[in-house]
């Protein structure tokens, strides 16, 4: 008990409210059909939090955090300007600014690297959920003690945090947030400000990328952001269910997919594990795959069964 409480809680505690975050913020970025900005801008903050890192010297969440928020910031500006004065679709204009603002973050690591620099590139991509410890847990009695829950791991406590702030302004303002994603016209000529709720959206969007980079890694982040919402799209048509539904399919693939990276090589006969992160985006795509094949309402069998109940 004592080892799994120093080693696989906190880790499952990092990827569970990662992944619920940006599932929650997913949703509404479906319904606007703009899943790839999350992409985007899990990519384009990157040169953010280099440059945050390389002035303030340190990896404290605050300077890195604001980095991560002047360079989301810019990319939603940048791919405006693209989608407007180059006459772009807006796939194309946030393909466009997301690759060059991540090549830009590439080459700021590998010169932050050869300058001897403390900043670990496979970090940012691929997360260091393995090395978040809880080393002052001895027993069941530490989850009930004030000194050993002070000693949790700094990554636990942000991404708890993250998760709180984003549902509590997704509660306050859902009602501005479902009527901007679906109709920002009628939310402008009703008096709500479309602009600056998308622009909140993007800051709420960056603000979770950035907390959980240094835990689960860019490509969790993105995989997070589009699959389990958009396989809750699959299962209905009513939001707060597809809310629900989404937040069931982060937490299923985060534990399941921790599950099966730390401990199914070892069923198989196999004595070393698999990256976390990559085997919990897997899990989120075989979720996907079963709501689009399986799906009563949008799925492959539903429209089947329902085609036949017509004919």
């Amino acid at each position: 008990m004592q080892t799994f409480l120093q080693l696989d809680l906190p880790a499952m505690l990092a990827a569970l409210f990662a992944t619920m975050a940006c599932a929650l913020l997913g949703n509404f970025l479906v319904l606007r059909r703009q899943s790839l900005m999350g992409d985007a801008i899990s990519h384009a903050v990157l040169p953010g939090i280099v440059g945050a890192f390389l002035l303030a010297g340190t990896r404290a969440a605050g300077p890195l955090f604001a980095g991560a928020i002047a360079a989301a910031l810019v990319a939603v500006v940048l791919i405006e300007l693209v989608r407007r004065y180059g006459r772009l679709e807006s796939g194309t204009a946030m393909g466009v600014v997301f690759s060059v603002m991540f090549a830009a973050g590439v080459v700021m690591m590998e010169q932050a690297a050869a300058q001897n620099v403390d900043l670990d590139a496979d970090c940012i991509l691929y997360g260091q959920l393995e090395g978040i410890l809880w080393l002052a847990a001895a027993g069941p009695e530490s989850l009930l003690d004030p000194a050993a829950l002070a000693a949790l791991p700094r990554e636990v406590v942000v991404l708890a945090g993250v998760l709180a702030v984003t549902a509590l302004a997704v509660f306050a303002f859902r009602k501005e947030l479902t009527l901007a994603s679906f109709d920002p016209e009628l939310a402008t000529t009703l008096g709500f400000p479309a602009g600056m709720i998308n622009l909140g959206l993007m800051v709420l969007v960056g603000a979770v990328a950035v907390a959980a980079f240094e835990a689960v890694g860019s490509i969790l982040v993105i995989a997070m952001f589009i699959c389990p919402a958009a396989a809750a799209r699959m299962l209905t048509d009513r939001l707060g269910v597809q809310i629900a539904l989404s937040l069931a399919f982060a937490a299923v693939a985060a534990l399941g997919g921790y599950a099966l990276a730390a401990f199914a090589p070892l069923w198989l006969g196999v004595d070393r594990a698999l990256a976390a992160s990559g085997m919990i985006a897997v899990v989120s795509g075989v979720l996907m795959a079963l709501a689009i094949l399986l799906g009563p309402v949008h799925g492959v069998l539903g429209r089947r069964m329902a085609g036949r109940r017509v004919a």
